[in-house]
Order: C-alpha cells, then sequence, then structure tokens
C-alpha cells in the first residue's frame, strides 16, 4: 500500500472543495480511506469506498468510526475497474482514485471516465511520468502527479 502524502492529499482537496458540500463522493482503491473521509470531514454527505481488500476496508470502517463518519461511509468490496464499468454517467458528484503504480490502471480509470463519465469530477493519482489519456488538469507533486478531469458544467 503507497498512500497518498499529506501535502498531495492536502493540494487535491483545495482544488475540489467547491464540490464536495453535500458531494456524493467514490473513493476507490480506498486503501485507509483517508481521501473519501478527508472529504466527509469536509461536508460531503456520503462516500463510498471501493477496495479488492477486506483489511483495507475494515482500516476504513474503523477511521470512519473513530471519526464519528459510520453512516455517511458505504463499504464495497470489489475490483474498482469493474467497479466503475457498471456505473452510468453522473453516478457520483466526485471521483477519488489513488490506484497502485505500473500496472496501467490509472489509465484504464482515464479512458473509462472519458467514455461514460461516471462522476463529475475525477481525480487520479498516478506517477508524474505517466501520461493520462485525453486533456486532463494534472498538477505535479515530486514523483507524483494528479489529474482531474470534469464534466461541462
Amino acid at each position: 500500500m503507497r498512500p497518498t502524502a499529506d501535502r498531495v492529499r492536502e493540494a487535491w482537496m483545495s482544488i475540489v472543495q467547491r464540490h464536495i458540500p453535500e458531494a456524493s463522493v467514490l473513493d476507490l482503491f480506498a486503501g485507509s480511506g483517508a481521501l473519501g473521509l478527508e472529504a466527509l470531514s469536509r461536508g460531503a454527505r456520503r462516500a463510498e469506498f471501493v477496495d479488492s481488500s477486506a483489511k483495507s476496508l475494515q482500516t476504513v470502517r474503523d477511521n470512519a468510526t473513530t471519526l464519528g463518519a459510520g453512516d455517511a461511509a458505504v463499504l464495497t468490496k470489489a475490483d474498482a475497474i469493474r467497479f466503475v464499468a457498471a456505473l452510468g454517467p453522473g453516478a457520483y458528484d466526485l471521483a477519488f482514485a489513488d490506484p497502485p503504480y505500473r500496472m496501467g490502471l490509472a489509465v484504464q480509470l482515464a479512458e473509462r471516465w472519458l467514455a461514460v463519465p461516471f462522476a463529475r469530477v475525477v481525480g487520479i493519482e498516478h506517477e508524474r511520468g505517466e501520461r493520462l489519456p485525453g486533456e486532463p488538469d494534472t498538477r505535479k507533486y515530486g514523483t507524483v502527479a494528479v489529474s482531474f478531469y470534469r464534466m461541462p458544467e
């Protein structure tokens, strides 16, 4: 597991802040759930955490309970790529994805969003040198980048 660095998470949240209040959030490759839980703490209505690891989802559940966000947190054990493949346009307001590096998952997620924009705004963390398809708004932080895709408003 490679958690999102605090400074990257803070920058990510400041970029999407205006979309967070009352949002339905999707946290893909949830890990500890830091991104979705941060969104809940900033006023998101609900967050769904998707991870294929039962251990990761238990960590999310524990963290959500500790933060008093248990009722707003929905946990789904699933492969994130398969999960988004079943979603229709605009299923969520905001999506975060922090997939493992060097497996092509960031590109696959971006391609899926370009085909069916399953969230109004999606941010995908990836290695700085990895180029995602389309024309995302990419922000770079050391060896890491976060690429944002947005539906027209």
